[in-house]
């Protein structure tokens, strides 16, 4: 590794001092064959099952070292504070509880309720919730400015050694359960804390395996960075991946993921739903956004990972089922079942039974439909939602539609119109 002051923290001897810190709280989780996705893509697919933590995710094993470490250091009798998109502030409401600290957690106003209310379930007394900006960024900004003027430690959840020493120690766990050389290993990329500490483990102890970091194409700030050459943030980013959506990594995990990180790439948002949705109906595991990350990427490997060994971190589970529409609907999406349309219908009884005879296909299904009759005109316009069969059906339902002079516009290319529908 690197010889900065700040990387030579990152030892194998640090390492282990993290896992005497979290043991007894952090659960060691199964490394589990997916023998489904192993059939599917010729390789040995392992999953680290980070979803069956106490908080549902890896996120517990970062926060609890910090902060059992700054405990025993006689530094929180004033409490903490961190900012979170949710899984990080279930790790510090974790330990606050835990260790008996006063703990406040800063959020974004938009973070799904189920994550809210694990907070405060994890925490009880010792947590207070402070609900502030849109995105992680913006907590963050606030969370510190509560540590500036209240003298608490702010708990980072990513730019650290100590969260990185203490996710690491996940990658000794691999290391250990693995009954067999390790050629891929796929793990999601948020702040980049995880990564970091993977490849730090793995670059001394594993150098052959090629780590992948995974992250949501709306909020590639990682991949940004590398191509850069600098750590830089991103002006906007989508914010569907909540648990890794943030606008620019950690200084500490970019300085090392620079050097060792094998490949850098993203996953489209429609295809993270579409593993959602596979992994509970094929395999009965429940995954949140940033937790299906990992297996979204598996497919861009397809010929690389013919007849080797891939890990692949699941790293969260903390899913808000009040979310599974847009989840469903984000996913036919993005594999081209699912279309909109403005469409063009004649202001006469029978028109939409002359569109439903004429225009779809013997199993395409209307499945949203908005129109409004306006008796000054001849024609009117409907929003048309249609569900098809096979993806392959599309080009035939619009010429169809063109030929018999229903068509309008096509609005799955206009993502503004689409997220009124969506």
């Amino acid at each position: 590794m690197k010889t900065t002051e700040s990387q030579n923290r990152l030892t194998i001897d640090a390492i282990n001092k993290a896992r005497q810190n979290i043991a007894g709280v952090v659960v060691t989780t199964p490394l589990q064959e997916n023998f489904r996705l192993s059939k599917n893509l010729k390789a040995k697919i392992l999953l680290k099952r980070e979803d069956l933590q106490p908080v549902r995710s890896y996120k517990l094993r970062g926060a609890y070292h910090k902060i059992k470490t700054l405990f025993d250091q006689g530094k929180t009798d004033c409490g903490v504070v961190c900012a979170s998109a949710g899984n990080h502030a279930q790790g510090v409401a974790f330990a606050c509880h835990e260790l008996k600290i006063s703990g406040v957690i800063f959020m974004p106003v938009t973070t799904p309720k189920q994550k809210l209310e694990q907070v405060k379930m994890f925490g009880g007394e010792y947590v207070s919730l402070q609900l502030t900006g849109d995105t992680f960024d913006e907590s963050k900004q606030a969370a510190l400015e509560y540590s500036r003027q209240n003298h608490t430690m702010f708990i980072h959840p990513f730019d650290d050694p100590q969260i990185i020493e203490g996710q690491a120690t996940l990658a000794m766990e691999i290391l250990e359960q693995a009954d067999t050389k390790i050629d891929y290993l796929f793990a999601p990329v948020g702040g980049g804390g995880l990564i970091s500490g993977i490849v730090s483990v793995f670059s001394l102890l594993s150098p052959h395996t090629k780590i992948i970091g995974v992250e949501p194409k709306g909020a590639a700030s990682m991949k940004a960075a590398l191509e850069a050459g600098e750590n830089v943030e991103l002006p906007f980013i989508d914010k569907f991946v909540d648990g890794a959506a943030v606008q620019k990594v950690g200084d500490l995990p970019f300085e090392i993921c620079k050097d060792y990180l094998s490949d850098s790439i993203t996953a489209d948002e429609g295809k993270v739903c579409d593993t959602i949705l596979e992994m509970y109906n094929k395999d009965a595991v429940v995954l949140e956004p940033a937790g299906a990350l990992s297996l979204s990427a598996l497919e861009q490997y397809t010929v690389e990972l013919e007849g080797k060994t891939a890990v692949c971190i699941i790293s969260g589970s903390n899913n808000d089922i009040t979310r599974m529409e847009e989840i469903k609907e984000r996913a036919m999406l993005y594999k081209g079942i699912k279309h909109y349309f403005l469409v063009k219908f004649p202001q006469r009884p029978g028109s939409l039974k002359e569109f439903v005879l004429n225009v779809l296909g013997t199993h395409d299904d209307i499945a949203f439909f908005e129109y409004t009759k306006r008796n000054s005109r001849e024609t009117a316009l409907a929003t048309v939602g249609i569900e098809l069969a096979n993806s392959s059906d599309f080009e035939g339902l619009k010429q169809r539609m063109q030929e018999q002079g229903y068509f309008e516009a096509y609005l799955n290319s206009s993502p503004q119109v689409l997220n009124l529908l969506i």
